[in-house]
């Protein structure tokens, strides 16, 4: 593990051949459905003006998904679109016709039977995809890697989801997912894409654009400047560069993507640049748990690699940074709970607008006075004890701080 920021500019830019899938208008027909859910309300897109002043930019804007839908993480969007994709496909209609009212319905669930949906989660994807087959009164099973966190365990068991932590990494976890599938006939729905498994995957980063679209809209004609995506395996990171391309046009902002040094899959497969996908095997020991993911998603790559502008892999204390400061607004600005994977981005703008060390990083970014940034917080405190146990107690200081 390293206590440094590494960084590797895109050099190997191509268009995408996805990119007509993540337009506005796709954005909008699939946010005009998750809009059906009666839990639907866009959520809050945080201005934190004294932090900017702080920080010397003109703005900082940060999406914070913990009021998604009740469930504390914005992956929902992506589990719950998937699976009405999935059962408009299976019933011959368009999922236009199936909103919540009537997706949810008897009528519909005579006509489907029963179904089994499959897959393995870091805790957030199979929460919302738990989330969804109870409401569509199916079933759900969810895999989730070895470390996993007892609390996400829990929270999808309370949805009716079986749920069990299994002894491996969470890449093999997903392979034990899709043998279900082989062998049980269940449905796997993962929030990853690799040959032969892309139309799932697909629809669940379309489903993510919701967020990014509610966050073009209530900037309300403030185009950003920056954007900083987290990537586990790339899935929601090139679904929002994506749609950010598409929306603004030549007014694209400079997306950087980070990364866990102890999975940074994605920030290895640009720096390598030979047109491969690159893995981390083993074990990833890292707070940031929703990115600990070794093998890119091959949609995911294919977007970033025409969108994005700067991959970074950076150490647990900075994700820990990004935490407090958002637990610890100045002035006026309100108060954001964010999780170890959510805050990560925040953690890295800070430290990129502070830290003299980065100055190259923050020369070649582009940031200055004018600078808009836009983050998003992916979750909250969906591991109560270890957030407490950063923001309260203090863990993961610095390079040469100590703990206290």
């Amino acid at each position: 593990m390293s206590n440094s920021i590494r960084w590797v500019r895109n050099e190997g830019k191509a268009p995408s051949r996805y990119a007509g899938d993540f337009t506005c208008e796709n954005a909008c027909k699939v946010a005009a459905w998750h809009q059906s859910f009666p839990e639907y309300e866009p959520t809050p897109l945080v201005d934190l003006p004294a932090l900017a002043s702080e920080l010397g930019v003109a703005s900082i804007h940060v999406k914070d998904e913990s009021f998604r839908f009740g469930l504390n993480a914005f992956k929902v969007l992506g589990g719950s679109y998937a699976l009405g994709r999935f059962i408009a496909e299976r019933l011959g209609e368009p999922i236009a016709n199936l909103p919540y009212d009537a997706i949810t319905s008897e009528d519909v669930r005579r006509r489907l039977g029963e179904l089994t949906f499959v897959t393995a989660t870091d805790g957030n994807h199979g929460r919302g995809v738990a989330w969804t087959a109870n409401r569509l009164g199916q079933r759900a099973v969810v895999y989730m890697p070895k470390g996993s966190s007892l609390e996400r365990l829990e929270n999808i068991r309370a949805l009716g989801a079986q749920a069990q932590i299994v002894d491996m990494n969470y890449d093999d976890a997903v392979r034990l997912a899709a043998s279900r599938e082989r062998e049980l006939g269940w449905v796997l729905i993962q929030d990853t894409a690799w040959s032969g498994y892309e139309k799932i995957p697909l629809w669940i980063m379309q489903g993510y654009t919701t967020m990014a679209l509610e966050a073009v809209h209530q900037l309300d004609g403030l185009s950003p400047t920056h954007v900083f995506l987290q990537a586990g395996v790339g899935a929601m990171s090139g679904a929002v560069a994506a749609l950010l391309a598409d929306c603004y046009g030549s007014d694209k902002p400079v997306v950087t993507v980070v990364e866990p040094d102890q999975a940074d899959c994605v920030y290895r497969t640009a720096a390598a640049h030979d047109g491969k996908l690159h893995t981390v095997a083993g074990d990833m020991d890292s707070i940031m748990a929703g990115l600990c993911c070794g093998e890119p998603c091959s949609i995911g790559w294919n977007i970033l690699q025409a969108y994005a502008d700067y991959f970074v892999s950076m150490p647990d204390w900075v994700a820990a940074q990004g935490m407090r400061v958002l637990a610890n607004p100045l002035g006026s600005d309100a108060r954001i709970v964010s999780g170890e994977s959510g805050a990560a981005t925040m953690g890295l703008v800070s430290e990129l607008l502070r830290n003299p060390i980065l100055d190259q990083l923050k020369r070649e970014i582009g940031l200055g006075p004018d600078s808009r940034i836009l983050c998003i917080s992916t979750e909250g405190d969906t591991d109560r004890e270890n957030y407490r146990r950063i923001v309260w107690d203090g863990a993961y200081p610095k390079p040469g701080e100590s703990a206290r």
